[in-house]
């Protein structure tokens, strides 16, 4: 048998986590066994569904290197093909029409909730004599079986057993000739041949609906696998003050790819205690029978954790280019700074970004004014006559790390004062900031000409 898999997403909205990390276990186990992914857009909301969406989603999956063998393909170009098997269903009398209105249904779950009885359709026009109501447009209602039970073996879940009697007479058309979720994903999943329905698990409710319907069409039935949903770090529904925000989100905020990726896959999935692992990697390990059965929670410390360890092994061309847009947007030219790559090289270690990782850079490429509470704190009378001497110095030295090192520590002895009372206000006054990788390192890329005008610039800031 050959494995054919499939993600559908809903164009109402971002590619979310769990809509992500539900693609790539998808993605994951058609890889695994040298099978298909497939793609098909859920389009059959009009009034929720927009172009806008559906560019998102293509763009998230796109990112994440999330490659289909087929599609995109979408529901309303397949609209005969659902209306042709509801005729069919009819012919067959595995389906009828059904005239209750809207409020009569609302009635019926009224009178049913107050009995204290779970709300469902009443099956009033099932095997109905009476005379069609004029000017009433109809849905199509399946055929649900009244005895008997619903027994399918869930690849992450285990066996599951439903009695036919939970289940009423679900839509299958809607009056306006569109179909219903539970019908359209049947008819899609039998037409592309899918073997394996890889999905969140708020639709196990839905599973022996749509198995159902694939018995009475005489279809053969896909294997299933519910993979459970995922938390907040608070053990509560995830939302997006807990993560739950678009995939090009996590883009736009300086993640790499490969390691949402890999967070993904461990959020709820493992190979053993292996917590950092490469595509193909991925694709070897990949099993079902490795997904839990309880839900994962969403650990943003975890995933800066991750993020940080393939910023460390990336290379330093490709991280620049990455960072280049978070410059411009902070005013930087990079043309008028240090080679990009070097500051790079001399930054990543210490951030967990991207656009961490242009923060740290700015200063490289624009002068950052200090707050008063720095200077206030740095600069002073004593200050100023250490840095009058580094100036002179920094003027006669070779411009290189180890000769600026050795020209601090030289001023330091000269002065009489401990290390950070020359490093620090230099710090200040060249970075703007008090946090930044080794002092002489950060000299040496900016340079003499950029080092001296700052220090310069800054010295009219310390009292006379």
């Amino acid at each position: 048998m050959t494995v054919r898999t499939r993600f559908a997403p809903s164009p109402t909205g971002y590619l979310h986590i769990g809509g992500a990390r539900t693609a790539l276990f998808s993605w994951a186990y058609a890889r695994r066994y040298g099978g298909k992914f497939i793609l098909r857009i859920e389009d059959t909301d009009n009034d929720r569904s927009t172009t806008q969406s559906m560019q998102a989603i293509l763009d998230g999956m796109s990112w994440l290197g999330l490659d289909y063998d087929e599609g995109p393909f979408y529901q309303m170009q397949r609209l005969k093909r659902y209306e042709e098997i509801s005729q069919q269903l009819l012919r067959a009398n595995q389906a009828y029409y059904c005239y209750a209105s809207k409020e009569e249904l609302d009635e019926m779950r009224e009178r049913q909730m107050a009995a204290g009885l779970k709300p469902r359709y009443d099956g009033r026009w099932r095997d109905s004599k009476q005379t069609p109501p004029v000017g009433v447009k109809p849905v199509i209602r399946f055929k649900n079986p009244l005895e008997g039970h619903v027994v399918f073996n869930d690849l992450i879940k285990g066996r599951i057993t439903v009695a036919n009697h939970e289940l009423d007479d679900l839509v299958l058309m809607r009056s306006d000739g569109i179909p219903t979720y539970n019908f359209s994903v049947v008819l899609d999943d039998l037409d592309m041949n899918i073997s394996h329905v890889i999905r969140g698990d708020d639709h196990v409710n839905n599973t022996p609906r749509q198995i159902n319907i694939l018995k009475a069409l005489d279809a053969p039935l896909p294997e299933y696998a519910h993979v459970p949903m995922i938390l907040g770090a608070n053990g509560e529904r995830l939302s997006k003050r807990h993560g739950a925000v678009s995939v090009t989100q996590y883009r736009d905020d300086g993640y790499l790819p490969e390691a949402l990726m890999n967070y993904l896959a461990r959020l709820g999935w493992s190979h053993g205690d292996e917590e950092i692992f490469n595509r193909e990697q991925l694709i070897a390990w990949f099993d079902l029978s490795s997904v839990n059965r309880s839900p994962a929670k969403f650990n943003p410390e975890k995933l800066h954790w991750l993020n940080q360890q393939y910023i460390k092994e990336t290379d330093n061309a490709r991280l620049s280019e990455l960072v280049i847009p978070f410059l411009k947007n902070d005013s930087c030219e990079i043309n008028d700074g240090p080679d990009l790559t070097l500051v790079v090289a001399l930054l990543k270690e210490r951030i967990n970004t991207i656009e961490e990782l242009a923060d740290a850079a700015v200063y490289f490429y624009r002068p950052l004014e200090p707050k008063g509470e720095l200077k206030r704190q740095y600069y002073s009378i004593e200050t100023k006559l250490i840095v009058d001497d580094l100036m002179s110095q920094f003027n006669q030295i070779e411009w290189n790390q180890k000769s600026i090192q050795q020209e601090i520590k030289a001023a330091v002895k000269r002065h009489e004062v401990k290390f950070p009372n020359v490093a620090m206000p230099l710090r200040v006054m060249i970075t703007g900031e008090t946090h930044t990788p080794s002092i002489d390192a950060v000299l040496e890329l900016l340079g003499r000409e950029e080092t001296l005008k700052r220090m310069n610039n800054q010295l009219k800031s310390f009292p006379d």
